[in-house]
Parts: C-alpha cells; structure tokens; sequence
C-alpha cells in the first residue's frame, strides 16, 4: 500500500484532469503526472479511484505542509462533483458496471482456483471497496447489479476467515468493521 502523501499527489493529479475526463466517454484515464521516486506509477484516473484515496486520505492527519494542498484539493473535487453532477452520476454508473465486473471476475478465479488466487485478495478487494464509494452516485444503475454485489457478498462470506484489518493500518479509521467487514480478514485457501 501506499503513503497518505502519495494518495494525496494521485487525487491531486486526478482533480486537475476530472472535468475532461467526465465529459470522455472513457472510465479510465491516464494520469501523466510522475509519483515520487520509489513509489509506482500512478493507476488510471476513475471516479473509483479518486474516491478510495479521498477515503484513505480522510484516516490521516497530513504533515502541515500538505495540509493546505489537501484543503484546495478537496475544495476543487467538491465543486467539481457538483457543477458536474449529471456528468459525475453517468461515468459512476458505467464505473460501476466495470467494477462489478471485475470484483466477479476475480471471485470466479478465487472459486476455481482458491489456492493460487487467495494472495491476490488485499489488492483485489479494492474493487469491492470501489462498489461501496460509488454506490451513492450510481443511482441509476440497474437493480440486478446491486443484487448481484449482495449474492457476491454471500459468497464472499461463506469463505471469508475474519482478522485483521488487511491494509496499511493508517488507513483503518476511514473503513470501519461494520461496512467494510471484508477488509478485516482474508479468504481461505482453499474450499
């Protein structure tokens, strides 16, 4: 996982290319900004993305240097999500068709292969996370995708060992047990 500084440098990245990117048809969007050296490249610009690292970023105090940059960050993302609501409701629906997708797909390689998938959860799980940030904007998805998140959740816990939480443990204020059970345990290696 990565440092609050470089959540805080990708959602910055991200603000200042989101009212293109909401007028795109695209749900990902390369961000050309170059992170710290030793850190990876920066993943593609969603709305999903934006909202984990503003939801890591909310878990943490920044150094007061940062704290001014975050602030002007934050203020740019809430105006932008507001002028741009309609724009920002679309691309979460389509998002989180993908997402879903996605979370599915690697629920069905964990099933048929739990030992060689079962490492891969505390990165996968993200998805899920992402499915729970773009649910409020995505309103307008179709019922049976939301249906099948609450059939994939039964799954999911019918091979789920609870634990500790899996992420850095900066990041544990902003996810808490109740509704991101599933960041607080891993998956069984096999079934």
């Amino acid at each position: 996982m990565q440092s609050a500084a470089y959540e805080l440098s990708y959602l910055q990245a991200g603000v200042e290319l989101l009212e293109p990117y909401l007028m795109s048809q695209d749900i990902y969007w390369p961000i050309q900004a170059t992170p710290n050296a030793g850190d990876p490249p920066y993943p593609s610009l969603t709305l999903g993305g934006l909202l984990l690292a503003q939801a890591r970023l909310s878990s943490t105090t920044l150094p007061i240097d940062l704290q001014p940059i975050q602030d002007r960050v934050q203020h740019e993302f809430d105006a932008l999500q507001t002028h741009w609501r309609v724009a920002w409701e679309r691309k979460a629906v389509r998002e989180f068709h993908a997402r879903l997708k996605q979370w599915a797909d690697y629920l069905d390689e964990y099933r048929s292969d739990p030992e060689n998938n079962a490492d891969r959860y505390a990165y996968e799980v993200s998805r899920r996370v992402m499915l729970n940030l773009l649910d409020p904007y995505a309103g307008k998805a179709p019922s049976s995708e939301k249906e099948l998140v609450h059939r994939l959740d039964m799954l999911l816990q019918a091979v789920f060992l609870p634990g500790d939480f899996i992420w850095d443990s900066w990041q544990k204020s902003a996810f808490s047990p109740q509704l991101y059970w599933y960041l607080y345990g891993r998956l069984r290696e096999s079934m």
